[in-house]
């Protein structure tokens, strides 16, 4: 699987986990924080678009992307570094990119799969927490992070409610927008 395969799979997958509502709301305009699953048969039922789901199988999906996100947010991720010295970012999908990695061997597969394997990448250790509830919203348009983008464990946190804070979440009427 290439590189443009693999990103636009880590997209869908995040786009319907969260039309089926296994990313939680947050509520507030602070940092987001997992919230607690619905009680068993108290969740929706189908995804709204594809075949329906029972309850037991929407808070599975939903206690799995949790997880991912706290897990996520509790570990220091590597970010590339663009030439200026600022945190590298990818466009897709209308949206900005933080490119973060579990460790080197993910980012020597994502040079790898760009193909730029020639050039050093120098990169910044930050906390996941650190990158949804402080870079996402400083950043001057809207972001998210992608997570092992070329590698088989990639995970995407989009710029919603739940993942980043209220003021940065697209989905949210809190949202600030961004300057053009």
């Amino acid at each position: 699987m290439n590189f443009s395969e693999e990103w636009g799979r880590l997209r869908a997958e995040s786009t319907e986990r969260i039309t089926r509502g296994a990313v939680p709301a947050a509520s507030t305009n602070g940092p987001a924080a997992p919230t607690r699953p619905p009680e068993r048969g108290t969740g929706p039922t189908t995804t709204g678009a594809g075949p329906e789901m029972d309850a037991e199988a929407v808070e599975e999906a939903r206690e799995a992307v949790l997880e991912r996100l706290a897990h996520f947010r509790s570990t220091p991720v590597l970010v590339p570094l663009d030439a200026g010295g600022g945190l590298w970012t990818a466009d897709f999908g209308g949206l900005g990119w933080i490119c973060a990695f579990a460790d080197e061997p993910a980012l020597a597969r994502f040079a790898e799969a760009r193909g730029d394997t020639e050039r050093a990448w120098p990169y910044r250790t930050v906390l996941g927490s650190r990158l949804l509830d402080e870079v996402v919203p400083a950043v001057a348009f809207p972001c998210g992070v992608a997570l092992n983008a070329a590698g088989p464990d990639g995970a995407v946190f989009p710029p919603v409610r739940g993942i980043v804070p209220d003021t940065a979440a697209v989905d949210s009427d809190a949202y600030r927008g961004y300057a053009a």
